[in-house]
C-alpha cells in the first residue's frame, strides 16, 4: 500500500512563487519514479515533472524554466518549486509514484491558483 499526500497549495499572485510537498508512505521502492502532475478544467493532465531512479528529472514544455523538481529517497518525499507563476499554471497537482511492479498511485491533489 502506497499512500500520497501533498501540501503547499494555495493562491498565489501572478509572478510569485510557490513550494509544493509531497509525503510517500507505504512500500516505496528507490527504483520506482516520482512526480508532478496537475490538471486543469477542462483540460487533460499534464506532467510538469518526474524523477525516475537515475535522479533524471523530466519536466513539462510549459513550466520548462520555471520549475524545480527534488526527490529526496531517503525520506521518501519530492518537492515541487515554481517561479514565475502564470494564470495558466492553476490547476489540481497532484502527486505521482510509479512503481517497478507498473502499478500508478496518486494523491488527491491539492489546488493551485494562481490569481490577483
Amino acid at each position: 500500500q502506497v499512500h500520497l499526500v501533498e501540501s503547499g497549495g494555495g493562491l498565489v499572485q501572478p509572478g510569485g512563487s510557490l513550494r509544493l510537498s509531497c509525503a510517500a508512505s507505504g512500500t516505496i521502492s528507490w527504483f520506482g519514479a516520482m512526480g508532478w502532475y496537475r490538471q486543469a478544467p477542462g483540460k487533460q493532465r499534464e506532467m510538469v515533472a518526474r524523477v525516475n531512479s537515475g535522479n533524471y528529472i523530466n519536466y513539462g514544455e510549459s513550466v520548462k524554466g520555471r520549475a524545480t523538481a527534488s526527490r529526496d529517497t531517503a525520506m521518501n518525499t519530492v518537492s515541487l518549486e515554481m517561479n514565475n507563476l502564470k494564470s495558466e499554471d492553476t490547476a489540481v497537482y497532484y502527486c505521482h509514484y510509479w512503481s517497478p511492479s507498473g502499478v500508478d498511485y496518486w494523491g488527491q491533489g491539492t489546488q493551485v491558483t494562481v490569481s490577483s
